[in-house]
């Protein structure tokens, strides 16, 4: 159509301005909902895994600790880019700079997100001694931070608020807090878990006592968040027939940072044996495609568990166990679960191999649809904003965890860091406006 034919087309509507304006007003309490409810991902660096270290043995060079023994493990067991190629399966022209990543990220950042465990990783202590222990993680966290050696995430998993241990866990999360006040402030990557949530009160509860807390040191109002771990069914399925989870996240009263999935204490309460209880089991996909849901749009983060097969004895078994947690977590990225947990140093070659080769493999493919639709080039796929959101969002955190370098994927996308987070969190309405 010309521009002739456009200045000469007759525009007739049949509503009064009124109606609009009536339904806008009828409509002003669920856009109210939605902005509260959903506001989005915050934009913010999730990290690729948590790391759990039992209180009493953290210590000043835990991470660097966790960094030496994975450099370690890799030069006894896959010494080269081809020998881990040869284990994970990955083609030579990936293997090369997947391998030479890990090794650089292990030097250089071995631990994103540290958790200092005061629950099952922690035992049985007497009360002096976790107050001795949480006060020392305060401490040790401080100085990190301080001198530049804390990992970018770090806190604390403390006991949960069920009657038998509330108490303990209550005071835990006092002395670490109040430790961290006196040593200098609450870090920018301050982390806290709620383990063995099973009802939303209990949720309610924690934010009460972080509210709390903020009142007795003068903070700033929802300061500190907090994480809620899904470890019983009642968690996931309430008594009513209810999603729980759902429930928890609205409970939290916009404290909840992250949903993470508990793979042993969750498959157990399922009554699933101990040869079969992994994440990949459909008990646990079951849990997590709940809880992804049920996150979805609130800002809520989702974190995948573990596994227990540990890379450790001679190099044979170390592969194995090498293999299994690389298809795990590659299982999980698939499933759009980008945060996971270690439980050994020897699993952090395997998790920056996957997190890396996940990144790598597509980049470029995601680099050029996003370009093409910045551009309005056109091509032979047809992306919506939607889709230009996920696009930009999975290039912001292959840059973020090290798999992919700034340089390069400017040059392919011909956009900036400002772009791409222009384009991964757009307002609600851009995510419709173009849809078919």
């Amino acid at each position: 159509m010309g521009q002739q034919d456009r200045q000469q087309e007759h525009v007739a509507t049949s509503l009064a301005g009124a109606v609009s304006k009536g339904v806008s007003a009828s409509l002003a309490p669920v856009d109210a909902e939605l902005a509260r409810r959903y506001p989005g991902d915050p934009g913010t660096r999730q990290p690729v895994h948590t790391v759990y270290v039992p209180g009493e043995a953290f210590a000043a060079g835990t991470v660097r600790s966790w960094g030496d023994r994975a450099l370690a493990a890799l030069d006894e067991h896959a010494p080269d880019a081809a020998s881990l190629g040869a284990v994970l399966g990955l083609s030579e022209e990936l293997a090369e700079p997947v391998y030479a990543r890990v090794r650089a990220k292990l030097e250089r950042e071995p631990v994103e997100d540290l958790r200092v465990d005061f629950e099952d990783g922690y035992g049985g202590r007497t009360d002096d001694e976790e107050d001795r222990d949480a006060a020392r993680a305060a401490r040790l966290i401080a100085q990190a931070y301080e001198n530049g050696t804390a990992a970018p995430y770090t806190g604390i998993r403390m006991k949960c608020m069920e009657a038998a241990v509330r108490d303990r866990g209550i005071r835990t999360l006092d002395v670490f807090l109040t430790g961290l006040m006196e040593g200098g402030g609450l870090p920018d990557g301050l982390v806290l878990t709620l383990p063995k949530v099973t009802y939303p009160q209990q949720v309610t509860a924690m934010a009460r006592l972080l509210e709390e807390f903020e009142k007795a040191r003068g903070l700033a109002p929802g300061r500190i968040g907090f994480e809620i771990q899904i470890e019983t069914s009642q968690a996931i399925l309430a008594a009513d027939g209810t999603a729980t989870v759902a429930r928890m996240i609205d409970a939290a009263e916009g404290r909840a940072t992250g949903l993470h999935y508990g793979t042993f204490d969750y498959s157990a309460c399922l009554g699933v044996s101990a040869a079969y209880q992994a994440s990949d089991h459909p008990a646990a996909d079951h849990a997590k495609a709940i809880m992804q849901v049920a996150a979805a749009g609130t800002g809520v983060r989702v974190s995948d568990g573990s596994t227990n097969v540990l890379p450790v004895g001679p190099t044979e078994k170390v592969h194995d166990a090498w293999r299994l947690h690389y298809g795990l977590t590659r299982r999980a990225l698939a499933r759009a679960y980008y945060q996971g947990w270690d439980m050994h140093p020897g699993h952090l070659p395997t998790r920056y191999a996957a997190v890396f080769a996940f990144y790598r493999e597509g980049y470029e493919q995601a680099a050029a649809r996003l370009s093409a639709y910045a551009n309005q080039a056109g091509g032979d796929v047809m992306d919506e904003p939607a889709t230009a959101k996920a696009l930009s969002s999975y290039l912001l955190r292959g840059l973020d965890c090290g798999a992919l370098d700034t340089a390069e994927v400017d040059r392919l996308t011909g956009l900036t860091r400002a772009d791409l987070d222009g384009f991964a969190a757009p307002r609600r309405g851009d995510l419709t406006a173009g849809a078919q």
